[in-house]
């Protein structure tokens, strides 16, 4: 399961890493420690917090840096339905929810799972979702 630094999570939330920091010690934000004692969030952990967050800002969040590329919203996937053949995944970037409907083949070539750092383009009638 991926895990994230205090640098990494405070870019995917839009804020400072003090930020981040702040929020771990209150508990806000489940932290832990690496094999050589560095801080890290969990990617699971950190998904179910920006669903939180962004659940109680009604829009009002930070959307963080823009995308280096026009309709490009980088963000962490909080959710992944699959069957044999279909996966619904949703992503939040900033205070967006994105839901994409995939093959479940992507979901796997890609790597997809909760907790994943992911790109997701949005074309005039599709989304198409790539690994950050």
């Amino acid at each position: 399961m991926p895990t994230y630094s205090i640098g990494q999570a405070a870019r995917l939330l839009g804020v400072s890493p003090e930020t981040v920091r702040r929020w771990a010690d209150a508990g806000r934000l489940p932290m832990g420690r690496d094999g050589s004692g560095n801080r890290v969030i969990d990617g699971v952990g950190l998904a179910r917090f920006v669903r939180a967050r962004a659940a109680g800002s009604a829009g009002g969040g930070a959307a963080g840096p823009p995308a280096p590329v026009r309709n490009a919203l980088t963000g962490i996937v909080t959710a992944l339905a699959t069957d044999d053949v279909v996966a619904r995944v949703r992503i939040q970037a900033g205070p967006h929810e994105i839901v994409s409907l995939v093959t479940r083949e992507a979901v796997d070539e890609l790597g997809l799972a909760v907790g994943v750092t992911v790109v997701a383009r949005v074309k005039s009638t599709s989304v198409e979702v790539e690994r950050s």
